[in-house]
């Protein structure tokens, strides 16, 4: 991107001493600037409505991806926060010391894994990228509970699904479970129900969802993209189009634990007893657009 320092892409070690990106760089750097475009629209929103906006970036790894947000969008502005969550100390500790050398003063980190992280009371936008398997479902878990006007994941390694599929003992009625007989069909089609759940629950709590593909698939194979940007308080349509959903493919994955979703006729509580959460009022600028197509990324 044209606003990117050189410094910046040093420290990431995306750049050689010499000023060039190798390939597995540019791949990188790819992945990450087109996701970072696309969640423009969202950063310009609560930068707009909101002094101080707190962006945090979970399961964040080597935290490429927040370094160029806070870059492009929060090191020239009067106010706003990143806050980078990783379960790895090495990684934190990594990250710390690259943000001091650039300067970045409002970037924070924490040493968590995603769902014991401290969160605060509010958060305007969260992004994942490449948080695995039901990490995902935790990010998302943390933007429900906190009320984040936008999300953004990329999900990676979806297993818990397909173990449901292959272990329950209670197969779907008619022929629902031809989808998913044989393993490399019952990885790919608990994929892809992993994630359809992911954007039916975004919506059941009221956000407007588009799912897009993020970059090319030369660069990734993990290159599914959910963004939210939230309108409502909650969407019942949404919420029992996803009970049906759970009831008829016999899966609950964690999201919903967490969530206290049950399958359509399921009495009380589901299995993990958890109670849903309470989110957040959305801005009250925020314009509720329940039956309009989502936009275009």
């Amino acid at each position: 991107m044209p606003d990117q320092s050189q410094a910046l892409l040093r420290e990431l070690h995306l750049l050689t001493r010499e000023g060039h990106l190798n390939a597995d760089a540019l791949r990188k750097l790819k992945q990450v600037n087109h996701l970072v475009g696309l969640l423009r629209p969202a950063m310009e929103d609560v930068q707009g409505r909101h002094a101080n906006p707190l962006v945090v970036d979970a399961g964040s790894g080597n935290a490429y991806l927040g370094f160029v947000v806070y870059e492009l969008f929060l090191k020239d502005a009067a106010g706003g926060e990143l806050l980078s969550i990783e379960g790895r100390p090495d990684l934190t500790e990594r990250a710390k010391g690259r943000a001091e050398r650039l300067h970045f003063d409002r970037m924070r980190f924490q040493t968590a894994h995603i769902d014991a992280a401290e969160y605060p009371e509010r958060i305007h936008v969260l992004m994942a990228l490449h948080a695995c398997d039901t990490a995902t479902d935790d990010a998302l878990v943390a933007a429900i509970k906190h009320g984040a006007d936008h999300v953004a994941v990329v999900p990676c390694c979806q297993a818990e699904v397909a173990a449901q599929l292959k272990e329950k003992k209670a197969k779907p009625a008619g022929s629902m479970s031809l989808l998913f007989q044989h393993p490399w069909h019952r990885r790919e089609f608990g994929s892809h129900l992993t994630n359809v759940i992911r954007a039916l629950t975004l919506e059941a709590f009221g956000y407007q969802v588009t799912v897009t593909e993020l970059t090319g698939w030369e660069h990734s194979l993990k290159n599914e993209l959910i963004l939210g940007r939230r309108v409502h308080r909650d969407n019942r349509r949404a919420r029992l189009q996803l009970q049906a959903l759970l009831a008829e493919t016999g899966v609950q994955p964690r999201l919903t634990r967490l969530l206290g979703i049950t399958p359509a006729g399921a009495g009380g509580s589901d299995v993990g007893g958890e109670e849903a959460p309470e989110p957040s009022e959305p801005a009250s600028d925020a314009q509720p657009t329940p039956d309009a197509a989502p936009p275009e990324p």
